[in-house]
């Protein structure tokens, strides 16, 4: 095939905007890093970079995450220059804006040390990331220049509500606890809603998701004790037992718009891992490990008890690994009537 296009020298015409980037996947779920083709993003901190992009280019969200070019569960993060830190990185999906991304987290460290995007040595390289939940500081375990696995203390995570009861439609009193471990869940036992979490079980688990997400915030009001862009409920994650020996437990997290992270969700297992603390579960220095729908793993640690504002909190320890996938170079033709993307979630 390759002797077809040997002489080929098409270029995209100069009114189409391309844009490029590097496909990744943490425990199957996808990431897209922009290296190239977005604007300049003013603004002295990442929150006020992505208020920027949201209120003037979102327009680069949908075109980007939705179809034709991606899909309801792609997956972006958009990296730029910091003052006071290695990246300032905020995230994208197919609803909106996302306050963390443990699984970005791990692939971004991971581009970092084995693409020479940043050059440090040794078999423990730090890098230290501003994201919108607060500052990320991840270490890459090296095996020569290859990234064995990542390893990042999350943002102090805690326990919001604890043994609520929400009427869902469909499926009458559903029982849940909301932690937080950068954004906010809803976290409900599969057992009582006859869910196992295997991948067959797919779309019940984005309905009933979305279901208990929607009757919790009509229920719950959501406030981040500093910064109130991050006051809202972000997913519902569903627990239930491992299916591998020595593993602590299986979860699934439905969020945003009914996409279902193929990872454990680092943000989610830090969640987790606040909730197992409080209940007497879980000690400092301890480590679970945590199944994703796909089998994959995290695993989490409790580094430390602290306090965050009027909370009692953790810092987690989340390790996982991340792979390169590809790239992609992405146009955007003003004259296609749907180049600003659709979504059929």
């Amino acid at each position: 095939m390759s002797l077809i296009f040997d002489r080929w020298r098409w270029q995209p015409p100069a009114h189409v905007q391309r844009i490029t980037t590097l496909e990744m996947h943490t425990g199957g779920e996808p990431l897209r890093i922009f290296t190239s083709g977005l604007p300049e993003l003013p603004g002295d901190t990442v929150l006020d970079k992505r208020r920027h992009f949201r209120d003037h280019f979102d327009h680069l969200r949908t075109a980007t995450m939705w179809e034709p070019r991606g899909h309801s569960d792609m997956y972006g993060a958009v990296i730029t220059p910091s003052r006071d830190a290695d990246l300032d990185v905020f995230f994208l999906h197919n609803e909106g804006y996302s306050t963390m991304c443990g699984h970005a987290i791990i692939a971004i460290t991971t581009l970092a040390f084995e693409t020479g995007l940043i050059e440090r040595s040794g078999e423990r390289r730090e890098l230290t990331l501003n994201v919108p939940a607060g500052r990320i500081h991840a270490i890459a375990h090296m095996d020569g220049e290859r990234v064995k696995y990542v390893s990042f203390r999350n943002v102090p995570s805690f326990v919001y509500r604890r043994d609520q009861h929400v009427e869902v439609p469909g499926l009458g009193r559903v029982r849940f606890d909301i932690a937080y471990g950068g954004a906010f869940y809803a976290i409900v036992d599969a057992a009582p809603l006859e869910l196992t979490l295997a991948p067959s079980e797919f779309n019940r688990l984005i309905d009933l998701g979305r279901r208990i997400k929607h009757a919790v915030m009509a229920s719950v009001p959501i406030e981040h004790p500093f910064e109130s862009d991050l006051g809202f409920l972000y997913g519902t994650i569903f627990t239930g037992p491992a299916q591998e020996p020595g593993h602590h437990s299986r979860n699934v997290c439905i969020f945003a718009d009914g996409e279902v992270d193929r990872s454990p969700t680092g943000s989610g297992v830090s969640a987790r891992a606040a909730l197992h603390y409080a209940r007497g579960e879980l000690a400092v220095d301890t480590s679970i490990t945590i199944e994703s729908i796909l089998g994959s793993t995290m695993a989490v640690r409790i580094a430390e008890a602290t306090q965050f504002g009027p909370h009692a909190a953790v810092v987690p320890e989340v390790s996982g690994t991340a792979h390169i996938t590809g790239r992609n170079e992405l146009y955007l033709d003003p004259d296609d009537p749907l180049g600003r993307g659709f979504n059929f979630r």
